[in-house]
C-alpha cells in the first residue's frame, strides 16, 4: 500500500543526500532565521508572562487600598507591571498640579490634605499622561517583533530563490543531455521551498499569537486608564462653573472713526 508519509521522507532524504551548494547556503540562512525568529519570540513569550503576572498584583494591590493614591504615597512598585507604570505617571501628573511636587516627600501628606481642587483642564494634563505612557508601553511591548516579521517575510523569498536556482541547474543538464540529473536537481530545488515554509508558517502563527497578548494588555491599560480617570475625576476635579464677566461695550468706548478730511486726503485725484 502507497504511503505518502513514506514516499515524502523518501523524496526529503534524496534531495538531502544531492543538494547543491547553494541549496545549502540558503538552507544556511534559513537555519538563521528560524533561529532569530523562535529567540524573539520565545523572549517575548517569557516578558509578556511575567507583565501578566505583574499586572494582576498590581491590580489586586490596587483595589484594595483604601484611597487612589495609597500605593503612589507608600511607593510600592511593581515592576513589570504597565498598569503601575500608567498609574505612576497619571499620579505624579495629579500630584503636580494638586501641590507642586511630583514626588510624595515628608510634608506631602499634610499638604495634600489641605490642597484643594485641580481644574478640568489641569485633568486633562493627567489623561495625556496616561496616553503617553500606553503609547510608550506599545513600543516597548513590540519591540524584536519585527525580527519575526522580517523571518516571516524573507523566507519564503529565499526559498522561492533556492527553487529557481536548481530548477536553472535542471535545464542547463538537461540542455547538455544528462537526463540523470533531473531527479536529482528538481528534488535539490524543492528542499528549500520545503524549509521556508517550515520557518515561515511556525513563526507566522508564534507571531500573531504575540501581537493579540500585545493588544489584549493594551486593552486593559486603555479600560485601567478610564477607570482611574473617573476616580480621579470624582475626587480631585473641581467642575463648577467659573463665572467670566465681560466688559459692557460702553465701557470699552466707541470705535475710533476717521476724520471726513482724513478720507479725501487718502483718495485718489480725478484729472
Amino acid at each position: 500500500m502507497f504511503d505518502p508519509m513514506l514516499s515524502f521522507v523518501g523524496g526529503l532524504k534524496f534531495g538531502l543526500d544531492h543538494i547543491t551548494p547553494l541549496a545549502w547556503g540558503i538552507l544556511g540562512l534559513l537555519a538563521v532565521l528560524s533561529t532569530i525568529s523562535w529567540s524573539a519570540l520565545l523572549m517575548k513569550w517569557i516578558l509578556l508572562n511575567r507583565t501578566d503576572r505583574a499586572n494582576r498584583r498590581f491590580l489586586s494591590g490596587f483595589h484594595d487600598s483604601p484611597h487612589p493614591l495609597a500605593i503612589y504615597l507608600t511607593k510600592e512598585q511593581v515592576e513589570l507591571s504597565p498598569l503601575y507604570y500608567l498609574y505612576h505617571a497619571a499620579c505624579r501628573e495629579l500630584a503636580f498640579h494638586l501641590v507642586g511636587e511630583e514626588e510624595p516627600g515628608r510634608s506631602f501628606s499634610a499638604r495634600l490634605q489641605g490642597a484643594g481642587r485641580i481644574s478640568p483642564s489641569q485633568m486633562g494634563s493627567v489623561q495625556n499622561a496616561m496616553e503617553r505612557t500606553v503609547s510608550s508601553t506599545a513600543l516597548r511591548l513590540e519591540t524584536r517583533l519585527s525580527l519575526v516579521a522580517t523571518a516571516i517575510s524573507v523566507a519564503p523569498l529565499l526559498g522561492i530563490l533556492g527553487t529557481v536556482a536548481g530548477l536553472l541547474e535542471v535545464f542547463s543538464a538537461l540542455d547538455a543531455g544528462d537526463k540523470s540529473m533531473l531527479a536529482e536537481g528538481t528534488s535539490s530545488a524543492l528542499i528549500t521551498t520545503i524549509v521556508a515554509l517550515l520557518v515561515v508558517i511556525p513563526s507566522l502563527i508564534g507571531h500573531n499569537a504575540m501581537v493579540s497578548r500585545i493588544r489584549a494588555i493594551l486593552v486593559r491599560m486603555d479600560n485601567f486608564a478610564s477607570e482611574l480617570s473617573g476616580l480621579f475625576d470624582r475626587q480631585f476635579v473641581d467642575h463648577r462653573k467659573v463665572e467670566e464677566y465681560l466688559p459692557s461695550l460702553g465701557t470699552l468706548g466707541a470705535p475710533a472713526m476717521p476724520r471726513p478730511s482724513t478720507v479725501a486726503e487718502r483718495s485718489p485725484t480725478r484729472a
